[in-house]
């Protein structure tokens, strides 16, 4: 006989946030109906949430485009470009910048695929108000912020709080509740 299971209030608060997410995430992929959603597809709609999440610091060109920087190779494709055409934050303009393996300046999100070497090292030269995003678990362990994991075919993510208060960015507890782990 199965053993029944409650759910605590903050269980079910949490798991309905990241119903939400889900749900945000998958309604603006323009993949067909037919198709399941494509993983970087998914990501790209975390990365564009993520914005509505995190308290940035003051910007000092508050009319400076909001960018998210790739840095390395691009996973993403035109399917990043897409998800946050049109899109502002906080009245920015959100743009993509590739920015290959050069050092990240003027970002305000800085990706790092999981190829990316000496992360540790390229993460650690960042300005302050940075939210750094990667893939796998070794990337908090780098010194990233948030990264994604692929877990039962699912995309979810992984936060160091400790990381991105070190940066001066704020992340909100709607975010933190949804995530799979967070490092404090």
């Amino acid at each position: 006989m199965p053993a029944s299971h409650s759910i605590s209030p903050r269980g079910r608060l949490a798991r309905t946030i990241a119903l939400v997410f889900h749900l945000i995430a998958l309604s603006r992929l323009s993949a067909a109906a037919d198709q399941p959603p494509q993983e970087y597809e998914v990501k790209s709609a975390f990365l564009l949430n993520f914005t509505k999440f995190i308290e940035w610091p003051p910007a000092a060109a508050a009319e400076s485009p909001f960018t998210i920087c790739i840095f390395g190779d691009d996973p993403f494709g035109r399917v990043l470009d897409q998800m946050i055409s049109g899109e502002t934050v906080g009245g920015r303009k959100l743009v993509i910048q590739r920015i290959g393996r050069n050092k990240p300046s003027s970002c305000q999100i800085v990706f790092a695929g999981r190829n990316e070497k000496d992360l540790a090292e390229a993460l650690s030269g960042l300005a302050p108000g940075v939210l750094t995003v990667g893939e796998g678990d070794g990337f908090l362990r780098e010194g990233g912020m948030i990264a994604f994991v692929v877990e039962d075919r699912r995309v979810r993510f992984d936060v160091s709080q400790r990381a991105a208060l070190r940066a001066g960015l704020k992340i909100s507890s709607k975010l933190l509740s949804v995530a799979r782990s967070v490092a404090k």
